[in-house]
């Protein structure tokens, strides 16, 4: 059975930084394929980053250039660097991971970016 925490959420000004973690345990990290996603107040999750097993990314379009997805899978962890952050990236961020047909999603950290 797989579990994921997330971690490194927090409060912050317009323009700044954050940086979060997803540690995972249980087997199959190596193999797994990341991401990340995220759900404001009132609207649906949605995808933000995608990392995979050989460390190729995507992202969607509002963070390009600003989000950057990693993995250390010495240490079973996934992070999201948030640089120049907006009023609109607050959300609550989880970290999900996809083994084979296996799904799992961790229980979220709070995101919030004051103008």
């Amino acid at each position: 059975q797989v579990q994921l925490v997330e971690s490194g959420g927090g409060l912050v000004h317009a323009g700044g930084s954050l940086r979060l973690s997803c540690a995972a345990s249980g087997p199959g990290f190596r193999i797994a394929i990341m991401a990340w996603y995220r759900q404001a107040p009132g609207n649906e999750r949605e995808w933000v980053a995608t990392i995979t097993s050989e460390s190729t990314t995507a992202y969607v379009d509002a963070v390009k250039g600003r989000f950057t997805v990693s993995r250390d899978n010495a240490a079973n962890t996934m992070y999201l660097q948030m640089n120049d952050l907006k009023p609109e990236d607050t959300a609550v961020y989880y970290c999900k991971s996809m083994i084979l047909r296996d799904h799992y999603w961790g229980q979220g950290t709070q995101v919030t970016v004051s103008s």
